[in-house]
Formats: C-alpha cells, sequence, structure tokens
C-alpha cells in the first residue's frame, strides 16, 4: 500500500504537466481568438452594416420640428382657399389664420418610392460581406498554416540540436582517447586544440539555433498568445485536396461587388420616384382682433425626378469601371501565380518525399561510417581531421533530414490554403 501511495505521489506531477502541455488544437483554438482574426470580423460586421446602411434607403424618413417665426406683416399660418377668406374677411369677428408671431409644432417624412440603384447597392454591399467573410476564411488557414509551419520550424531546431548535443558527446567521448595518446605521445599536442575547435563550432551552431527559436517561439505567441516551451506534436492525418483555387474567392466576390457598384452609378441617371408629406400645427393671435388661433395642416405628395446632365455622376461612372478593371487585372495576375505555384508545390512536395526517404537510408550509412572511423583513429589509421569530418557528415545528413521535414509540412499547408482545404482536417 505504501508503495502505491509513493508511486502516485511520483507520477501525479508528472501527470499533470503533461496535461498542461498545449495541443495543436490549443493552439488552432487560439488562433480563433487572435486580434488578426477579430480584425476580419470586424471587417464583416462593417461589410454588413453598410448592406444594412443601403437597405436603410427604402425606409420613410421622419422628423419632428417645432418652431418659432417672426415677420414685419402678417403671414399665413397655412394655405386658405380663397372662398373661405372672403368669408373671413367680411366676418371681422372670426379670427383670420395670419399673424406676426407663429409657433410651429409637426412632422414630416420622406421615402423612395422607386430608386432602383439603392437595390443594387444593397446588392453590391451584400457581396462585399460576402468577400469579407471569404477573407476572414482565407486568413484563417494562412495563420493556421503558418503555426503549422512554425512548429515545423521548431522541431527541426530542437532535433538539430539534439543532434549536434549527441555530436558533441561522441566528440568528448573521442577526446578522452586523444588525451590519451597525446599523454603517451602517439598523437601531437595540437590534436587537442583541433578536437577543442570542433566542440567549439558546436556551441556556437547551437547559439544559432537558441536564436532561431527564440524568434520562433516570439512568433507563435504573436499568432496564439501561447509561449511554448518545445514544439507540439503534430501527425499527418490527411491530404490536400486540389480543385478550385478557393485562394481566389475573395478577389472573386469583389469583382462581383464593384460590377454591381458601377452599375449603381448608372442607375442614378435613371428617373426616380420619391414621396413626400408633412403635417403642421401652428399657434399664434390673429392679426385681425387678436384672438388665439390654433391651425392644422397636412399635405402629402410624389415627385418623380429625371436627371438630364450631371458631370459629376458621369465622373462617378468613370471612376467605379476603372476601380472594377483594376480588381480584374488584380484576379488575374493572383491567378497566374497561384496556378504556377501549386504547380510548383506539387513538384516540390513529390520530391521532398523522396529525398526524406534517401537521407533516412544516408543517415543510417553514415552513423555507421563514423563508427568505423573512432576505430580507425584509435587504431591510428585514420587523422583528426578525417574523422571529424565523419562527424560533421553525420550532422550535416541529419540536418538536411529536418529540413525537408519542415519543408514538407510547409509545402503541404501552401497547398492547403491555396485550395481552401480545411487544415485541421490534414494535421492534428
Amino acid at each position: 500500500m505504501l508503495k502505491k501511495l509513493l508511486l502516485i505521489f511520483v507520477f501525479i506531477p508528472a501527470i499533470m504537466q503533461a496535461q498542461e502541455l498545449p495541443s495543436l488544437k490549443t493552439l488552432f483554438d487560439s488562433l480563433k481568438v487572435n486580434p488578426t482574426t477579430k480584425r476580419d470580423e470586424l471587417n464583416m460586421e462593417k461589410a454588413l452594416a453598410n448592406k444594412n446602411m443601403a437597405l436603410g434607403m427604402l425606409y420613410p424618413n421622419i422628423d419632428l420640428f417645432g418652431s418659432y417665426s417672426y415677420a414685419n406683416t402678417p403671414s399665413g399660418m397655412l394655405p386658405i382657399a380663397p372662398n373661405n377668406l372672403l368669408a373671413m374677411v367680411k366676418d371681422q369677428t372670426v379670427a383670420q389664420p395670419f399673424s406676426e408671431n407663429i409657433f410651429r409644432l409637426g412632422g414630416e417624412f420622406s421615402m423612395p418610392v422607386f430608386v432602383k440603384s439603392i437595390y443594387t447597392m444593397a446588392a453590391k454591399a451584400e457581396k462585399m460581406h460576402q468577400s469579407a467573410e471569404e477573407v476572414k476564411n482565407i486568413n484563417l488557414l494562412k495563420n493556421e498554416a503558418m503555426l503549422v509551419g512554425l512548429n515545423a520550424n521548431l522541431t527541426y531546431v530542437d532535433a538539430l540540436g539534439n543532434a549536434l548535443e549527441k555530436k558533441k558527446e561522441s566528440i568528448l567521448k573521442t577526446k578522452e582517447i586523444i588525451e590519451v595518446k597525446v599523454k603517451s605521445e602517439r598523437a601531437p599536442s595540437s590534436a587537442l586544440l583541433k578536437i577543442d575547435n570542433g566542440l567549439n563550432q558546436i556551441d556556437l551552431m547551437r547559439n544559432e539555433l537558441a536564436l532561431n527559436r527564440t524568434q520562433i517561439i516570439s512568433k507563435i505567441y504573436a499568432l496564439t498568445g501561447i509561449t511554448l516551451d518545445k514544439a507540439v506534436d503534430m501527425e499527418s492525418v490527411g491530404n490536400y485536396k486540389s480543385g478550385a483555387i478557393k485562394a481566389l474567392d475573395p478577389l472573386q466576390k469583389k469583382i462581383e461587388a464593384d460590377k454591381l457598384g458601377w452599375r449603381a452609378e448608372k442607375e442614378k441617371l435613371l428617373p426616380f420616384i420619391a414621396m413626400k408629406g408633412n403635417y403642421n400645427h401652428s399657434m399664434a393671435k390673429a392679426y385681425n382682433n387678436n384672438l388665439n388661433i390654433s391651425e392644422d395642416f397636412a399635405a402629402i405628395g410624389l415627385a418623380l425626378k429625371i436627371p438630364i446632365f450631371s458631370m459629376n455622376q458621369y465622373a462617378k461612372i468613370r471612376l467605379n469601371k476603372v476601380e472594377l478593371n483594376a480588381t480584374q487585372n488584380n484576379f488575374d495576375k493572383m491567378n497566374m501565380e497561384l496556378v504556377g505555384q501549386s504547380h510548383q508545390l506539387k513538384q516540390s512536395l513529390d520530391i521532398l518525399e523522396h529525398s526524406l526517404s534517401l537521407y533516412a537510408n544516408s543517415i543510417k550509412d553514415k552513423e555507421e561510417l563514423l563508427k568505423i572511423a573512432k576505430v580507425a583513429y584509435k587504431s591510428d589509421r585514420l587523422t583528426i581531421e578525417d574523422y571529424l569530418k565523419y562527424e560533421d557528415d553525420l550532422v550535416m545528413e541529419k540536418s538536411k533530414l529536418f529540413k525537408a521535414e519542415a519543408a514538407k509540412w510547409q509545402t503541404l499547408m501552401k497547398l492547403a490554403v491555396i485550395y481552401g482545404n480545411n487544415i485541421e482536417s490534414i494535421v492534428k
């Protein structure tokens, strides 16, 4: 029983530490609440607000008002038919709706009945909202791909660091043999200098790796807000799926929006119908008998407006056409770049997969050659310089293997972004 308790106390801290280590999914989840991702969401909200603003123009504008006016001669409080005015003039006991001081309360409204450009502008805003949504999706994929690439680079740096550590341990064991040889005068003292220089070069390389490591960790933190102590485990659970180039979707939606914007500016030259109305409650003292008077007046009407000539509007149409052509040109340019890039990446991926197997076999051979070189040097059949070359060759080959593995991850992620694949279904 006591042994069981001791085992529990020994393993609980290790288990808790393992639980605290972030996974790739944790990094992906943190990425989704990153300020960069939030910025794309705000751009979507902005595009949606523009759509609501366009649709809002179809609703009536209603205003309430209150006013006071003074005139040096009596002014009318409301329009009066001539026959009604004649009756008032004959009977001065009737308060006539004219005064120098008039208080008014009321409301007025206006609304479009038929304005074709409003509907087109609303459709444009909807396309811009869709474009912003596509931008958010593509940017999230790009950042996930960057995260996988950074983690692969961190794995590469750590693996190369471990290889250098093993090289150092190997050389230190050889150094013990050299020290014995120098003491017995079977090797010159310069051999120790050469071996120490080799060890120093290892430490310099490890320092360079440490600098690269801090930069990678800093970039991962900038994306996720998480500081890694080491690379997270990740494995490939799928492959990219080629097809339509989804990375072009934001620009495609932008082209559709620009076409609608161009059309809307042209539609502003079409006739349009608007409705206007108002209600007016006026209060004053009648100018003819100084009695208090209160009158109501309401009016409603339709207006047809036909644009005949507007140089400013013609300029706006030309400007929107230029913007449409510029967006189309950007689309064509990016399409050519991504098609060429996808072909190159596919070829690179095949080459990297073949290289990985070659490097693995080469490392096995170089490990055997290093063992033979150690025995040869110990029996004085090999110089110290030649021995160190075998050590260098092995680490160099491991470095190429680790670098190719990182490049494979990065290439796979770039293809996933181009084709808009779900990265979380490719790597975990």
